[in-house]
């Protein structure tokens, strides 16, 4: 619950020049909205999904400059609950003092909870009051402050306050990496915001991360394609494929001219920039059978979540896809392409997480991997974004966020 501040307490506006991570903010009745994708490309798809997906901050965080010993931030988060699934954990907000993690909180009263039927395709909505997270006994001094974002639960930014001053903190120099994947990428079964895997690979690389990994939502999609090319980064990835199983979304005819086409509308305005295809990581239910994917709702009802496989094998011979169909046809289409754009790389998503992986840290839901997972994806993309690239030049670009947008019509 929000209380009012005391008379030592200095209230400061949360503004766009305080966010990094972010493609738009939006102003909102209580405060600001941070968005991963920029509102043109909201209002070109009305999936709800999407949505959710892009307004959940991941990699999205607060950073400041600051004496200030106590910190308290009030948000307005919205949480989901799916009837019938086991209960989901509350979004974890964690403070950084110079780059190291030293506090931790969640909103466990207060803002807005969606309760999702998933058999009736209904959801009700439940408004609560504001709630306020309180970091305490930092260490004295001035200080480089981050506050990162929960990845799985949307947060309006409604006030920031401290105990002493606070400026924003100058960009890190360090390169920025733009970085565009699935639910996996987004930070699914994470267990806070800075060990989703590509938090770690950008910490050990040492990079600034702009995350636009998109739970179910990396879909080839033209919209998604622009964003990446129209924000400026010194290195981008793009990792697809699982989702396009999941929803059964389209064929092999469609999947090749639609990679073609995303590659070529990023380097529209990125053409020297490294760009590197990511292919799937191992999800054994999917390498031979296509999707679509559903949730098991007999295992959701006892407590477990787990998703199967609908498809059929048999159908792969007319042009449905897998796992394995998709890896071979983005090898060969990075190969082909690769002969006239020498900044153009591949990493193949089995030597990020294959079979010995899923033997000793496997799938917990057959679908996203747990934190041990994370944690070995991203110390492996660590590797290709510090070694595969040596050259990768000093980020010549600002990493903060953008100007605060007055668009305000969401998302469709």
């Amino acid at each position: 619950m929000s209380r009012a501040p005391g008379p030592a307490w200095i209230t400061t506006p949360v503004t766009a020049d305080l966010l990094r991570g972010a493609l738009d903010v939006e102003r909102t009745g209580h405060g600001v909205l941070p968005h991963r994708l920029p509102a043109r490309a909201r209002a070109q798809c009305a999936d709800p999904q999407l949505a959710m997906a892009e307004s959940q901050p991941s990699g999205v965080r607060l950073v400041f400059r600051s004496g200030a010993t106590v910190v308290e931030l009030d948000v307005l988060p919205t949480k989901r609950v799916y009837v019938g699934g086991p209960p989901r954990p509350d979004g974890v907000y964690e403070l950084l003092v110079d780059g190291r993690p030293l506090r931790a909180a969640s909103a466990t009263e207060g803002g807005r909870v969606q309760t999702v039927d998933l058999v009736a395709g209904t959801t009700d909505t439940r408004s609560g009051p504001v709630a306020t997270l309180r970091f305490t006994d930092l260490p004295p001094g001035v200080k480089d402050l981050e506050i990162w974002l929960p990845h799985d639960e949307s947060a309006e930014l409604v006030a920031l306050r401290t105990d002493a001053p606070l400026t924003t903190a100058p960009a890190s120099g360090r390169p920025v990496w733009l970085h565009h994947g699935s639910s996996i990428s987004h930070g699914s079964d994470a267990v806070r915001p800075t060990a989703i895997w590509p938090a770690l690979a950008a910490s050990l690389a040492g990079v600034e991360l702009i995350n636009l990994g998109l739970g179910g939502s990396a879909l080839l999609d033209p919209f998604t394609a622009r964003a990446l090319r129209d924000t400026p980064a010194d290195l981008i990835s793009v990792k697809v494929g699982i989702n396009l199983v999941n929803l059964d979304l389209m064929r092999l005819r469609a999947f090749t001219p639609a990679v073609h086409g995303f590659l070529d509308t990023i380097r529209e305005g990125r053409p020297g920039t490294p760009l590197v295809v990511v292919s799937p990581i191992l999800c054994p239910m999917h390498e031979d059978t296509p999707g679509p994917t559903s949730l098991d709702f007999a295992s959701a009802a006892a407590g477990r979540e787990l998703f199967q496989p609908m498809g059929d094998p048999a159908e792969v011979a007319y042009g449905k896809l897998t796992l394995r169909v998709i890896r071979a046809e983005l090898a060969r289409i990075v190969a082909e392409r690769a002969a006239d754009d020498p900044h153009l790389h591949h990493v193949d998503g089995l030597d990020l997480y294959g079979e010995a992986d899923a033997v000793e840290t496997p799938l917990p839901d057959g679908l996203h991997p747990d934190a041990a997972g994370h944690r070995l994806i991203g110390e492996r993309f660590a590797r290709v974004l510090s070694s595969r690239l040596p050259r990768l030049p000093r980020g010549p670009h600002d990493p903060r966020g953008p100007r605060d947008s007055p668009d305000r019509r969401g998302p469709g």
